[in-house]
């Protein structure tokens, strides 16, 4: 495993990540939920990211009992705040009661004091910046949080943020967007800010939903029980990449992995860690074997007839707005 400062922060992440967004409290079992977080750790990652709305709750209490026992200051954990974690009016949000609130419970289903980084995990519209930020400054001064980080924002929304985390004297630190050959939104505007402000991008899809594994053909049926067949494990985010089209594209990538010695899926998790502001990509997996593939894409360099090889196969989409930052299919 290889390992990268989050931004200019002093901290290291490995390069890559495990999320649980999907798989635990929801596509798999408990049991092989742990097994697959055993398997991180025995490949060398050390960096796990959750979120409280994830299988409503769920998985941050099963990442929670299959990393205890584990030495905490060989981790790194996220979580985030703003999505619904309840049926009450203020169980949403990033107002500052809860804020207070969500962190003290995901600190409880996660079995540890502190969270390494705490992310908004959408901006919130409807509470004011200032209020949201001093409630994270709390959250850091208490000890439940190190750092800080943002999940989907706008360029000019981390600005601001960051502008105010240095009034209050707290360090924001990260950015976690959808990234990958066939989404670089990201690249038109919040990266240059975010190299500008020495943040880092924690990327969430790299292999965007699988798709860049390769085993979804044109004209043909998803494989039996793949992503896209499964309603429990995100089907109708992975929708947006099933036109044949597209599905050809990516097939025409694969002489390309093949010449670099890669698997399809190493090939995707390399390529968005080419990128100088990206400090880790997010993996999931429902099986060990699919970490054992993903972790070798750490440390590997693309060479620049590879990369304008891949620029000449995939049209990306990248950033027209500078303020947009998001796909059509939004995660929660």
């Amino acid at each position: 495993m290889e390992f990268r400062h989050l931004g200019r922060s002093g901290m290291l992440v490995s390069e890559i990540a495990y999320g649980n967004w999907i798989t635990h409290g929801s596509q798999v079992e408990e049991e092989q939920a742990t097994t697959c977080v055993h398997a991180a750790l025995d490949h060398g990652i050390t960096t796990f990211d959750t979120a409280d709305v994830y299988a409503g709750t769920r998985a941050e209490a099963v990442l929670g009992r299959a990393l205890a026992g584990q030495r905490r200051e060989g981790l790194e954990i996220f979580t985030k705040v703003f999505w619904p974690t309840g049926p009450g009016r203020n169980d949403r949000g990033l107002s500052r009661k809860h804020i207070m609130e969500s962190i003290d419970a995901s600190l409880r289903r996660l079995q540890t004091d502190y969270v390494d980084v705490y992310q908004a995990h959408r901006y919130d519209y409807a509470t004011p910046l200032a209020e949201t930020m001093e409630a994270f400054a709390d959250v850091v001064r208490g000890g439940k949080a190190h750092y800080i980080g943002v999940s989907e924002w706008k360029a000019t929304e981390i600005r601001a943020a960051h502008e105010l985390a240095r009034e209050l004297k707290i360090q924001l630190v990260s950015n976690q967007p959808q990234y990958s050959m066939l989404w670089r939104v990201i690249e038109g505007g919040v990266v240059p800010v975010s190299d500008e402000l020495g943040i880092g991008q924690i990327v969430w899809s790299p292999m965007a939903q699988g798709v860049l594994t390769g085993k979804y053909l044109p004209g043909q049926p998803p494989p039996a029980g793949s992503r896209a067949t499964d309603d429990k494990s995100g089907a109708m985010f992975i929708q947006r990449w099933m036109s044949d089209d597209v599905l050809s594209t990516v097939q025409r990538l694969r002489p390309l992995a093949d010449q670099a010695g890669l698997s399809m899926a190493q090939l995707a998790i390399a390529w968005v860690l080419q990128n100088p502001n990206v400090s880790a990509a997010i993996v999931g997996a429902t099986r060990p074997e699919q970490l054992a593939d993903n972790v070798k894409a750490a440390g590997v360099k693309l060479d620049a007839d590879l990369l304008k090889a891949i620029d000449e196969i995939v049209d990306p989409v990248v950033e027209r707005d500078p303020a947009r930052t998001e796909s059509p299919a939004q995660r929660p």
